[in-house]
């Protein structure tokens, strides 16, 4: 009996509460359908003046972006600081295709060996040989992310047989010992310049500028800097911390020359190269470059990005990735020194077909920043989501950077550059080449008229002779 009377209990329990759901769905949907038609009688009735509408329509005209960041300018009186870099649609890659072999030309089997070998600094008596074209470019400890990050990155590149860049924030020892070939970058600051950490790099590169700022200063707020940022940085607490426009004793062109011999008198036969934003006076700056006799030179396009920049800068100046890795190329042809120099390029370089339509252009091998960050976050990100911005795990000042995993970083960076890397060979092999030594302009056609006159490549519609 009292089982029958457990389920008869049990069952018209479950009734009511089937029955009191049936009520609350419809009661909110009553609700909602009441308070939509409400709120589209106002959008549709109410002048203009008084309707919500009017930032629909005029978000439509300047765009969301630019409305938050004038509201953060009205709010802070500060110059902005928009971090990885430019929303602008420019000029790209995307215009450019390349072949298939098949017939005509065979395919590379798949047993075969596909070479993509680089060597960095050709004329150094220590010259970089790398097993992929691609390299991390520098994002600063400190500056922009974390020394976890920094580590994971070293990590990650060696795996990948590649190099990493140290950014401007200067070297640190767990750094170093990760990584098998370390490009340090000679900041614009006064920190690890000192004899002992300059022969410790792998290449040095001078830090003039980049695409996202140019040579423009940095400052970061004291509350910013971490007791062993003070130390590394030499900052007293409480200080901030400016980051110059210039390299200290470089002040003029010939400046440059007298720098690079002192650089060369320390460091032990290592390529010495400089960063440069590309630029309208690009070929005016390349070719102080080869007067300094320097052994590499990497060019930022306008779409390069950091940790925060003036919307301004990475908006309104600079020339886009694609012409100016075309005009460093042909400025190089053109003085007959294409050879003796190398020449890398960044700024939006994402995919394995980005890479490899840079090479054929002419680039040496290529940096990457915003990918490399996103791919040694990759699942981390979930630990600041959704409730914080992906990178809060990468950034030096991220809330989740304690929590960043370095081994599972270097591993997401190593698959990520490992895949890439095989993906290029397998677009080599499918064009019948066994080298991305062999990848030229001849390579790419133009679906897009403009990258066609800009580059110089025979437009797709227009079949070879």
């Amino acid at each position: 009996m009292r089982r029958g009377r457990t389920k008869k209990s049990l069952g018209t329990g479950t009734l009511l509460l089937l029955g009191g759901l049936a009520g609350i769905k419809i009661l909110a949907r009553s609700i909602i359908a009441k308070t939509s038609r409400r709120a589209l009688k106002i959008v549709m009735t109410d002048e203009y003046h008084e309707n919500l509408w009017e930032f629909v329509s005029a978000s439509t005209r300047v765009t969301p972006q630019k409305i938050v960041e004038l509201n953060m300018r009205a709010e802070s009186g500060k110059a902005g600081d928009r971090p990885l870099g430019s929303p602008k649609k420019f000029p790209s890659l995307d215009g450019l295709m390349f072949p298939f072999a098949q017939i005509d030309t065979m395919p590379i089997q798949e047993f075969e060996e596909i070479d993509t070998t680089v060597i960095l600094g050709k004329k150094a008596r220590r010259p970089l040989i790398l097993e992929t074209p691609i390299m991390v470019g520098g994002m600063g400890y400190g500056f922009a992310v974390s020394e976890q990050v920094r580590i994971a990155l070293a990590k990650g590149c060696s795996l990948a047989g590649t190099a990493l860049n140290t950014g401007q924030g200067g070297l640190l020892p767990q750094e170093r010992a990760a990584a098998k070939q370390l490009i340090l970058q000679y900041n614009r600051g006064s920190w690890s310049k000192e004899p002992e950490i300059l022969k410790q790099a792998d290449a040095l590169e001078l830090h003039f500028g980049q695409g996202a700022v140019g040579g423009s200063y940095a400052i970061l707020p004291a509350d910013k800097i971490s007791r062993k940022m003070r130390k590394m940085f030499g900052v007293k607490r409480g200080e901030r911390l400016v980051y110059p426009s210039r390299i200290p004793d470089i002040n003029s062109p010939q400046d440059l020359i007298k720098k690079v011999k002192e650089l060369r008198s320390i460091t032990d036969g290592i390529p010495i190269g400089a960063k440069i934003a590309g630029s309208d006076m690009l070929e005016k700056d390349l070719a102080w470059c080869l007067e300094a006799g320097l052994d590499f030179v990497a060019v930022s396009g306008a779409e390069g990005a950091s940790k925060g920049s003036p919307p301004t800068l990475l908006d309104d100046h600079g020339l886009p990735t694609i012409i100016a890795l075309v005009r460093a190329v042909n400025y190089l042809e053109k003085v007959g020194a294409k050879k003796d120099i190398d020449l890398v390029i960044d700024g939006k370089l994402i995919t394995p077909g980005d890479f490899l339509k840079a090479l054929a252009l002419g680039a040496d091998a290529v940096y990457i920043g915003t990918a490399a960050l996103f791919a040694v976050s990759h699942t981390q990100v979930l630990k600041a989501m959704p409730f914080e911005p992906p990178t809060a795990v990468a950034w030096q000042v991220g809330k989740y950077a304690r929590r960043f995993n370095i081994k599972k970083g270097a591993k997401s960076l190593h698959f990520f550059l490992k895949s890439c890397t095989q993906e290029m060979k397998m677009s080599l092999s499918s064009m019948g080449k066994t080298s991305i030594q062999e990848l030229s302009k001849d390579d790419l056609v133009a679906i897009d008229p403009y990258i066609a006159e800009i580059t110089g490549v025979r437009p797709a519609h227009i079949p070879p002779v």
